[in-house]
């Protein structure tokens, strides 16, 4: 995030369609080489079903119905041409009137979200595919009718409430949706598309969409707040309850119909709580489950964003995926800014190694025939010539280190690794083309040209909707008029407003007086300057009205893709190759660079980009057409679903199929607890034994914590040490008064000995040279002048810089400027290492770490038979991996060496119950520091990783909570705790360093 750059396409995304596809193919034939199971499928999560499905209504009481028709056996009739009157407008595949059930429903294609759609349907060439969505309002039709769906128009009858609509009609609607195809023709070939319905309570579904969504998402996503669009005072959380609980009825749905190696991909804002809904519905197998989440709309920058009062559980929703994908690099910028800054996560950056693909001899497992290529061979031979340049986010592609792996910026989110990129979408090029040459185009066409003769004629079309910026147009085409006379009786602006997602009679007021009194003042008999029509328009109408257009002026205040822009290239091809003016706040704009792009606000900018796209001359219409025909036609909706595949691919190598560390079970554990004679426990602090809270000295032990402590250093065969960050005078204070306890602070540096009466703390660093310790103070003294808000930390073995009330971009920006300088010109020359933590930067030396003090406790007692430690981050990781550094003798058993932490003591340490050595700083190893063999076995030692079953780490095991592990304790103990949490807090807003 510290560069300004946005380029439109990843690096290696901008190729053919073909060479995506073969690099989808080759992906998934190297994982299925590695054992990986993918099941063919995707999944698509999408708020609508792309059919209309119409009850049909019963006749009416009082009317003999004729007898059911026998069962007619496929085959015994041949099919009659002219028998259409069940499948008009239907399903071709559903005109069998034996079935009762088929004969309840009448379906037809849903219009809108086009693009969307037809990227998906794409996918059906290479992939069986699986599309879950609401049914929408059912409406009755009579017996015969036909659903209206043609421009989207819903059908006539009345609307259904969704508890009259029964099991037996729910069931037989996902019959007929079998095989069903918006052609009017059943699917056929290899790979089919299904249809899975969710079905909503009427209050759940209109809360969700028309309250939530309409009043609160959509006006945040595009920069506006709820004041801006509110007829009336709502609360803004009015709607919530009904969001989560349509986003919980999609997530249960979607885990019904899951199987392993699926992918899944939840499409926009309406449905952001579904990746962590879907993982929490599918239990153990939720970690498994590759989930991409793609935002249609913009995303606002964090200071917009952090006016959502649910913001925590909207981003925390989004996190559970494991690739968050937006239209353009800025929105996924504004994203990863909205995770550090509203929430407190941290940015992390993971490489992927890329599965090695396949040769044309092993990759017989394509389901589209052998591939010879792999992607890097793909992406180097159909990669253009000048590629866009990669900003951090992205995820970038490079063609000639594809097989060493990939890097992936993205959020950490307590364990769970979310990649963030960026993929823009398209429209289907061929499917516009053909559009334009429908037969009905061309007389319209001449119409228009009849009419108008020979004046330029500006086109637009656009939502009558606040942000599409409708009457910012109609005042910049007033101020064309004024400030440029001579086209007055020259120019008409043709502007068509289709009706918006929320009706606003005061908009449209707006735009009918606005349009009056441009006419009014610079029309006359024979001439009206603006000419608008709000309505929508059928696809002759609509298509012949771009191709006839001089200019096209497309200037939304915000907006994510607006397809009429890339329609109005492709419909120029034909005719006069016009000019397009365009919004720079669309996403889109960074996509089409050659099109006269203007800030909407800036009437007279607009106004002047409208007179030079008029006066343009036709070499430089030409050139800029070309340019924008090659993107439009090469950036498409079909490039964009492969893409996206194939970056979920990627993610399968990543984090979400690393080793998931199973649960600690009770069972297990205490069956290992009661055999052994001798038992060693260690236990970090922070987030193990407490949870991890906002200000560090809050973290007291709960109730249930001293107890199962003091219970389990009252049994002598029990040696418990507390490892932590923590300082002496911290550790004395709360844990002090339990006499058997043995204790060790500031990571290693100070050791406590669990010996009655015995107060003296050993440290480990009397006798090493802390002459550093000036030197690096320096160094943070330096980066705290010019860091508002961080502060230095001084302990005795230690010194740390905090950064936690910074800024958390410059604050982290700073600390690798830090650590950079630190590792480049004082740790090569000192015995020193640096370790970066939550929101911290700790120099220490290099022989203090809790690692150290779990090899010196384990060689001092060989005999213990039970090893059990806990810790939650990453010092900790340095005690698992103490536990995993045995070699095996001839007998099968562990030796170890003598670890530091002894060589640095001239006296022995006692092998029997605890250490009794004393520190004088030699570091020459002595006769007294043999190899010993250890008593432990593998299966007895359980280390124990605190957070998700998805977090990296060296431990063998996991619990979620401090609370557990508590509970775990004792239950070994044969205890019961009192629920007791104390006063820790949450592990939101974790802020402590890395104690």
């Amino acid at each position: 995030m510290d560069t300004f750059t946005e380029p439109y396409t990843r690096a290696g995304d901008d190729i053919s369609l073909d060479a995506v596809r073969k690099q989808v193919s080759a992906l998934e034939d190297a994982h299925r080489a590695q054992g990986t199971p993918l099941s063919g499928r995707i999944i698509h999560v999408c708020h609508y079903l792309p059919v209309i499905p119409s009850l049909v209504t019963r006749t009416p009481s009082g009317v003999l119905s004729p007898p059911p028709t026998p069962p007619v056996l496929p085959g015994e009739v041949p099919p009659s041409p002219s028998d259409e009157s069940a499948v008009t407008g239907t399903n071709a595949a559903h005109c069998d009137s034996n079935s009762q059930d088929q004969r309840r429903w009448k379906l037809a294609p849903r219009y809108g979200h086009a693009a969307m759609f037809s990227g998906i349907r794409s996918l059906s060439t290479t992939h069986d595919q699986l599309i879950v969505g609401w049914t929408g309002d059912i409406m009755s039709v009579p017996n015969g009718a036909t659903p209206n769906s043609e421009e989207n128009v819903s059908p006539s009858g009345d609307r259904v409430p969704s508890a009259q609509v029964t099991q037996a009609d729910r069931n037989a609607l996902e019959s007929e949706l079998v095989g069903y195809d918006d052609d009017g023709h059943s699917t056929v070939g290899t790979h089919k598309i299904d249809y899975v319905p969710v079905w909503l309570e009427d209050k759940v579904a209109h809360g969700h969409y028309d309250g939530y969504c309409k009043t609160t998402l959509w006006p945040l996503f595009h920069y506006l707040l709820w004041q801006d669009v509110a007829t009336e005072y709502a609360s803004v959380d009015a709607n919530y309850e009904q969001y989560e609980q349509a986003n919980q009825a999609f997530a249960s749905r979607l885990a019904s119909v899951l199987k392993p190696g699926d992918l899944v991909w939840v499409h926009d804002y309406h449905l952001l709580l579904v990746p962590r809904l879907l993982r929490a519905a599918m239990g153990e197998r939720g970690s498994d489950v590759i989930i991409g989440l793609f935002v249609h709309t913009p995303f606002p920058s964090s200071e917009v964003f952090r006016c959502l009062p649910r913001r925590k559980e909207i981003l925390e929703g989004m996190l559970g995926a494991n690739l968050v994908c937006f239209q353009t690099y800025s929105y996924s910028r504004h994203f990863l800014s909205t995770c550090v800054r509203v929430c407190g996560y941290e940015t992390a950056s993971r490489t992927v190694a890329a599965p090695l693909i396949p040769t044309s001899k092993s990759a017989t497992s394509n389901r589209n025939g052998p591939c010879s290529c792999s992607c890097a061979d793909s992406a180097t031979t159909n990669s253009p010539a000048t590629a866009p340049t990669a900003g951090p986010v992205e995820l970038e592609r490079s063609a000639t280190k594809r097989s060493s792996g990939e890097k992936y910026i993205g959020v950490d989110a307590q364990g769970h690794f979310a990649a963030v990129g960026h993929c823009p979408v398209g429209v289907d090029a061929e499917r516009v083309k053909r559009d334009t040459l429908r037969p009905g185009v061309q007389p319209k066409l001449d119409a228009l040209k009849a009419l108008y003769g020979d004046k330029k004629i500006i086109v637009g079309r656009d939502k009558l909707d606040v942000v599409k910026g409708v009457l910012q147009k109609l005042r910049a085409f007033e101020k064309l008029l004024h400030d440029y006379p001579e086209w007055r009786g020259e120019v008409v602006l043709i502007q068509v407003t289709s009706p918006a997602l929320t009706d606003s009679p005061r908009l449209e007021r707006q735009v009918s007086e606005l349009v009056a009194h441009i006419n009014g003042e610079y029309g006359s008999l024979h001439f009206i300057p603006v000419h608008h029509y709000h309505q929508t328009l059928k696809k002759d109408e609509f298509y012949a009205l771009l191709e006839a257009a001089d200019l096209g002026v497309i200037t939304p205040l915000r907006d994510g893709m607006n397809t009429t822009s890339m329609e109005f290239v492709i419909a120029q091809e034909r005719t006069k190759k016009s000019p397009l003016v365009l919004s720079e706040f669309m996403g889109i704009s960074q996509h089409m660079s050659e099109a006269l792009l203007v800030n909407p606000w800036d009437l007279g900018d607009v106004a002047a980009a409208m007179n030079r796209g008029l006066l343009m001359s036709e070499e430089s219409k030409a050139s800029r057409h070309a340019a924008l025909h090659r993107v439009v036609t090469t950036h498409t909706s079909h490039t964009w679903a492969s893409v996206l595949v194939k970056m979920l691919l990627f993610q399968i190598n990543g984090q979400s199929t690393a080793r998931r560390t199973p649960y600690l079970p009770k069972d297990k554990l205490k069956e290992s607890y009661d055999r052994a004679k001798k038992r060693l426990f260690l236990f970090d602090y922070d987030g193990t034994l407490t949870p991890i809270v906002k200000t560090p000295a809050m973290a007291v032990p709960s109730a249930d914590a001293l107890l199962a402590l003091t219970k389990l250093t009252a049994d002598p065969a029990n040696i418990v040490y507390i490892v932590s960050g923590r300082d002496q005078a911290f550790l004395e204070l709360h844990l002090g008064h339990i006499r058997h306890l043995g204790m060790s602070a500031e990571h290693g540096g100070f050791v406590r000995e669990p010996q009655n009466g015995d107060r003296e703390w050993i440290n480990f660093t009397e006798k090493l040279d802390m002459g550093w310790m000036d030197e690096v103070a320096e160094i943070f003294k330096y980066y705290t002048e010019r860091t508002t808000g961080s502060n230095i930390e001084v302990k005795k073995t230690a010194i740390v810089w905090h950064y936690r009330a910074s800024d958390p971009e410059w604050g982290l920006f700073q600390c690798r400027q830090c650590q950079d300088l630190l590792e480049n010109n004082v740790v090569s020359k000192r015995p020193i290492e640096v370790l970066v933590g939550k929101k911290n930067l700790e120099v220490r030396p290099i022989a203090v770490n809790k690692g150290e003090i779990v090899k010196r406790l384990l060689y001092t007692n060989p005999d213990a038979e039970f090893v059990f430690c806990a810790g939650d981050d990453k010092t900790d990781e340095d005690m698992f991996r103490a536990l995993h550094v045995f070699s095996s003798t001839a007998s099968g058993k562990a030796t170890m060496e003598a670890p530091l932490s002894v060589t640095l003591t001239n006296k022995p340490s006692s092998s029997s119950g605890s250490s009794t050595s004393t520190s004088s700083g030699s570091d020459v190893q002595t006769p007294t520091t043999p190899d010993v063999e250890l008593a432990i076995r593998p299966d007895d030692i359980f280390t124990t990783s605190v957070g998700p079953s998805s977090k990296r780490t060296l431990a063998g095991w996991h619990v979620t909570t401090p609370e557990e592990v508590i509970d775990h304790m004792l239950y070994i103990l044969g205890e019961r705790g009192n629920g007791s949490t104390g006063s820790g807090g949450t592990l939101a807003n974790a802020e402590s360093s890395s104690l």
